[in-house]
């Protein structure tokens, strides 16, 4: 029997394979670089998101002690209910009431620097409860931005030292706005808020779902399990592939081109949003659910037929199951993508000035990104801290989004 003879390690093998361990060395150091330096680009953003994020979620406001019951003001909740409410407060004088009391609270000057509709919220909370038109009640109500820049150090010395005064009073602070998640759009960014924009991108998202998942996935099917293999289906893979990586403005091109042709009426809303967006979602949805048919592999087809099952019940009922979770994580992407996405929308008109709320898929809205945008260039110093805490509710959105949809994904994941 011949002995086995052990190799010998030569000087040159000694040499490559000093040479293949610190490549290796070296790789693993760039790859643990490359993790550490997205990690801190990911906390130096959420961080000065947050820092900024602090204040948007604030307003500075001016406490006013009312005493209603010396006011002349009137009321019960037949007389106060419905949208009438306020407009009958306001016939009643309530303006001048908030007026005359914040001059009394605050000073001459302290009650000029107080919101012009700070009234307004006074006049919300009395049609809430009706019953404090016999009691004093005290208000914190919005103060002027000019007063809010003197707080954080800005404007005239006059508003400054009236903005420490008041503080110093115990009459001027920044408090929460919790107002600014139920507010819409306005001019002074002591009053803006972010509900109108959040509820366009919820019903602006949910027609884009509605449209490209299911087409997106009825594509993938058929492109997969029924096409014929020739030139035909051949060009519209291509085609599909380079939809994909088209710049996001040219399908707001296509949208404004089509869509708003044949519904000229309902520029920037939902509809037209979701209609030009899942047109952009739906070759993210094809490719990625065409990679996750074909992942499922052949046994299950064969096994299925084996049993008895027709083609149609193999597709549906075994193929499309196991590959849901790959197909869902396609449009975790492509929805996340189109939450993000201004440029489309700014083509279609979603960049109005929208002082109310969307009442539904076919009225004037805008959505979170572009109401980023907007605020993000005024010049009052105010808005960009409310651009900061809009960019933190978009972030959040899409972190719900996102974990909704991870989490159907992970249900029903199926292990072979």
């Amino acid at each position: 029997m011949t002995e086995r003879v052990a190799p010998t390690r030569t000087p040159e093998f000694e040499a490559r394979l000093k040479k293949r361990y610190a490549s290796e060395r070296r790789f693993r150091v760039i790859g643990l670089s490359a993790i550490v330096f997205s990690l801190s680009v990911l906390a130096f953003l959420l961080v000065s998101m947050g820092l900024n994020g602090v204040g948007g979620f604030q307003r500075a406001e001016l406490v006013v002690p009312i005493d209603f019951a010396e006011s002349g003001i009137a009321g019960d909740a037949s007389t106060l209910s419905g949208p009438t409410g306020v407009s009958a407060l306001e016939t009643q004088g309530l303006p001048d009431v908030v007026a005359f009391y914040a001059e009394q609270a605050l000073g001459a000057k302290g009650a000029a620097e107080l919101s012009a509709t700070a009234w307004r919220e006074v006049a919300n909370a009395v049609v809430d409860n009706p019953d404090i038109l016999r009691e004093t009640v005290t208000f914190h109500l919005p103060a002027s931005s000019d007063l809010a820049a003197a707080m954080r150090g800005e404007g005239s010395d006059d508003a400054r030292t009236l903005a420490r005064q008041l503080s110093s009073e115990g009459k001027l602070d920044r408090n929460f706005d919790s107002g600014f998640l139920e507010r819409s759009d306005a001019t002074d960014p002591q009053q803006v808020g972010i509900w109108g924009a959040l509820k366009g991108s919820m019903l602006t998202m949910f027609v884009t779902l509605l449209l490209a998942f299911p087409i997106g996935v009825m594509a993938a099917l058929y492109l997969e399990e029924y096409a014929p293999k020739n030139r035909w289906t051949d060009l519209i893979e291509v085609s599909i592939n380079n939809l994909a990586a088209v710049p996001s403005i040219i399908f707001g091109l296509l949208g404004l081109a089509v869509f708003l042709w044949m519904f000229p009426t309902y520029r920037s809303a939902p509809l037209i949003g979701g209609l030009t967006l899942a047109l952009m979602t739906m070759p993210v949805i094809v490719i990625s659910g065409r990679n996750a048919i074909k992942a499922v592999p052949p046994s299950i087809r064969d096994g299925a037929l084996a049993i008895g099952a027709s083609p149609v019940q193999v597709v549906f009922h075994h193929v499309l199951p196991l590959a849901l979770p790959g197909i869902l994580t396609g449009t975790i992407i492509g929805m996340a993508r189109a939450l993000g996405e201004t440029a489309p929308l700014l083509m279609i008109g979603m960049r109005a000035f929208i002082a109310t709320p969307p009442e539904g898929f076919t009225s004037p809205a805008t959505v979170l990104p572009v109401q980023i945008f907007l605020w993000s260039d005024e010049v009052n110093q105010g808005f960009v801290e409310r651009t900061s805490a809009a960019i933190i509710v978009l972030l959040v959105f899409l972190l719900v989004m996102n974990g909704l949809a991870i989490y159907l994904r992970n249900r029903f994941e199926k292990k072979w």
